[in-house]
């Protein structure tokens, strides 16, 4: 609770809850303990902060259909793009919900023994540009669908800046792109240095993404991400 309280103190928008650990190497967990962790999440972010949007971070329909039945509207952040329960495109069509569809191979646990691409950048735009049409015709309103690259998911620390460096191109597809890079491998790999140790390279890389066009930043340092949205919108974009 203090969590969600510092951050919308902060400036967030989104409060993003996940039960199901997404991290390189994580183990699977039952949707029981899923539920029970994103219930209490989200009640919290409800009772603190009803004002403020909440994403769920999840692949599983049913956990998305128990929170909108408890919690209301919701928006649905699916690392798998649908392609972890078959019933996911279906219901996000039905409670007509926004809805991030990410790119990943595999899954948590092996996703980075994945990363043996020909060309990252084609591969992995035309998937979700593919992916978009896709839940298009399975009934997903086109305003809602949010693309998101998968920083740092089945991809190695030069991948991750490949897709970065071209990020422009899926901004030019139409929707609007989130990219989570926040205290990510692609930073402290690269410093030799820690996660704790990567405010400066977090700040740096979120404000290119918002200059190739990046609609949405997932970020663990919202005060410093609020400050750079801010510049950005008042400054450049202003001139």
């Amino acid at each position: 609770e203090r969590r969600i309280a510092e951050v919308v103190e902060q400036g967030a928008t989104i409060i993003d809850i996940g039960g199901y650990s997404s991290r390189s190497g994580a183990d699977d967990i039952d949707i029981e303990t899923e539920w029970a962790r994103v219930d209490l999440g989200v009640g919290a972010a409800r009772r603190i902060a009803p004002q403020v949007a909440v994403s769920v971070d999840t692949f599983r329909a049913e956990i998305v259909r128990r929170t909108v039945e408890k919690y209301g509207a919701i928006i649905v952040n699916d690392i798998t793009a649908g392609y972890g329960d078959e019933h996911m495109v279906e219901l996000v069509a039905e409670l007509d919900l926004p809805y991030v569809a990410m790119h990943m191979r595999a899954e948590p646990k092996t996703m980075q023994s994945c990363t043996d691409y020909t060309d990252v950048v084609g591969e992995v735009f035309g998937y979700l540009k593919s992916r978009a049409t896709e839940l298009e015709s399975g009934g997903v309103r086109r305003e809602n669908i949010i693309l998101d690259p998968g920083l740092g998911f089945a991809k190695s620390v030069k991948q991750n800046y490949q897709l970065l460096e071209r990020l422009s191109d899926l901004c030019d597809a139409g929707y609007p792109v989130l990219v989570g890079l926040s205290r990510k491998s692609m930073i402290y790999k690269l410093l030799n240095t820690t996660p704790e140790e990567s405010l400066a390279g977090t700040v740096a890389l979120n404000w290119e993404a918002l200059r190739q066009g990046a609609k949405i930043v997932r970020v663990h340092d919202v005060a410093e991400a609020v400050k750079i949205v801010t510049i950005y919108d008042k400054g450049f974009r202003n001139l």
